[in-house]
């Protein structure tokens, strides 16, 4: 039924109970009745694979993607004479309270 989209990046919109998801990925597969999605990223430096199956019946659109947006570079570090302004507007504006060492139980 979606194998005119396979190897083509899609997006789709599925039901979850009463809410809709929205999922993008390369359709890697369809059984008949389920369509499998593929992701492929890097993040922290790491690659990462994420696939996922969704039924026919939880399917409300299914589109293709033409461009493959390209993930935002991480942000350089920040430089070392911006490092102890930041650390000290951090620890004044926030509202959690230093932790302290518990004596250990005997």
């Amino acid at each position: 039924r979606y194998s005119a989209y396979l190897g083509r990046r899609v997006e789709v919109q599925y039901r979850a109970g009463d809410i809709l998801l929205p999922a993008t990925g390369t359709l890697v597969a369809d059984s008949g009745r389920s369509i499998f999605l593929e992701e492929h990223f890097v993040q922290r430096g790491q690659e990462k694979h994420f696939r996922w199956e969704i039924p026919y019946q939880y399917i409300v659109k299914i589109e293709e993607r033409s461009a493959v947006a390209q993930p935002a570079p991480e942000p350089a570090p920040a430089p070392e004479s911006a490092a102890p302004r930041r650390a000290a507007a951090a620890s004044s504006e926030s509202p959690l309270l230093p932790l302290r060492h518990r004596p250990k139980e005997a």
